[in-house]
């Protein structure tokens, strides 16, 4: 007999003690296992949005540094400005450490709870789904056999009363009409106590199915709390465990009692107020304006050595283009910029004067292998040279001395080196006149850098 025809029937409402009204407690188990899933997509689609905020957190902070080391901001307020980026790179880090905590332990503990808390059965459904249905099937049984009992004496019972109601009625009608005999009317009679007799037999039935009801209720309900009380022990378990649950996810996604959320914005503010605009505009003075050094023109003698070429070893050593330094002197006020400028001119003022003077003697360009090979140096440009054992010229070579970065140079050509603060190198060539040596670093690089932006180790 199915559970159907054990019940009698199911109601879609009233009271839990009806036939068939246990199943609504019987699904919350299925539901359970359901709400577990629905919390694992819940928060796991959540831990995608919190991915997708640290990788626009990370874009954002990658396109706008570019774009503010390239831009027209300067000194302190630049510094200002990488900060905010710098925080968004540490708090992309956050979200990805909440993303991570979102997909993977918080998801895979509801997994592992999920998988104690209901078993699967071969042909489908849940162990506990089917031991709660068994459980309140066999507590209701009785009581629903009982329950049809009482409902077949009483439709009994009810069917009795209408014949006897009928009976009278046709009785009073006889009654009334002359036409019919004594022997009829002494039959309707007869029907009348008959049906009577009947009602009263069913009522006697009724009450005391009625009666084996009542007298089983407390049996009845007894077994069915037993059964629910179990359904209740698992619900809450699932009930505390969600709990829990929510406790994790709260702590993982409320960064307001993350030390690392705060530091990154009290380290935020710091830069921000450590922003100074006076120190700003006096780099700008020192750097750009009128408290940069300047080559004014002097009266030179002229002589051979400014006409002199210059050989191909010569000019391979150090192109025409190098560098000359306009901001290594102290300003008016005594006070040297933070960072030195260095900048690259491709013609000193003396060059200019050179090439005029060139200009106007016409003299003839050497030519070596039919191709022109003549290099003209300023006396500002020309290399520290020393003649070797051949008579030809070849740069002041030193030894080999460590030195340290004071600031952060990157190099603008392609024979300068670039580095950091702080890191150490080995200068091989003393200073020249525009301030450039000739280092190696520990990667074994050689080439020029500024001489102001380095000091000896040990000094």
């Amino acid at each position: 007999m199915s559970s159907e025809d054990d019940a009698g029937g199911e109601a879609p409402g009233g009271s839990f003690w009806e036939a068939g009204n246990y199943r609504r407690t019987v699904k919350r188990v299925d539901d359970g296992y359901r709400l577990c899933n629905d919390l694992i997509s819940c928060f796991q689609e959540r831990a995608k949005i919190e991915k997708n905020y640290a990788q626009q957190l990370t874009e954002w902070s990658r396109k706008w540094r570019t774009n503010v080391e390239k831009g027209p901001q300067y000194g302190t307020l630049e510094k200002a400005w990488h900060a905010f980026l710098t925080a968004a790179d540490k708090l992309s880090e956050i979200h990805l450490a909440v993303r991570n905590h979102l997909a993977g332990e918080d998801s895979d503990k509801i997994k592992a709870w999920q998988k104690e808390a209901y078993h699967k059965q071969m042909i489908g459904g849940f162990k506990e789904t089917k031991e709660a249905e068994d459980g309140f099937r066999k507590a209701q049984k009785p009581w629903v056999k009982k329950m049809k009992d009482v409902e077949t004496s009483k439709r009994n019972y009810h069917a009795a009363r209408k014949e006897e109601k009928t009976a009278h009625t046709r009785e009073n009608h006889a009654k009334a009409d002359s036409s019919v005999s004594q022997e009829q009317l002494r039959k309707l009679q007869e029907r009348v106590e008959k049906c009577t007799q009947e009602a009263e037999k069913c009522k006697d039935q009724y009450e005391k199915m009625l009666e084996e009801l009542n007298r089983y209720n407390p049996r009845y309900m007894e077994d069915m709390e037993q059964v629910f009380e179990g359904c209740q022990e698992a619900e809450l378990k699932r009930l505390c465990f969600f709990k829990e649950m929510f406790l994790n996810l709260h702590q993982h996604l409320n960064l307001s009692t993350s030390e690392s959320f705060h530091a990154l914005y009290r380290d935020l503010y710091q830069v921000i107020m450590a922003a100074d605009n006076q120190e700003d505009l006096k780099w700008w003075r020192n750097t750009h304006g009128p408290g940069m050094a300047m080559n004014w023109p002097q009266f030179e003698e002229w002589s051979l050595e400014t006409q002199r070429p210059i050989t191909k070893k010569e000019k391979s050593g150090k192109m025409a283009d190098d560098v000359t330094l306009t901001s290594i002197l102290p300003t008016r006020d005594g006070v040297v910029s933070q960072t030195p400028l260095q900048t690259r001119q491709r013609f000193s003022y003396q060059e200019e004067q050179n090439s005029l003077f060139y200009d106007s003697l016409r003299a003839p360009a050497h030519v070596n292998g039919g191709k022109e090979d003549i290099s003209e140096w300023s006396d500002e440009d020309t290399p520290k040279k020393c003649l070797d054992a051949n008579g030809h010229e070849e740069d002041i070579k030193v030894p080999g001395v460590r030195v340290r970065a004071l600031y952060d140079y990157t190099g603008q050509e392609a024979d300068e080196l670039s580095f950091k603060a702080g890191e150490e190198l080995m200068k091989i060539s003393e200073e020249d006149e525009q301030g450039w040596c000739k280092g190696r670093l520990l990667t074994g690089q050689i080439g020029l850098y500024p001489a102001n932006y380095v000091e000896k180790v040990g000094s």
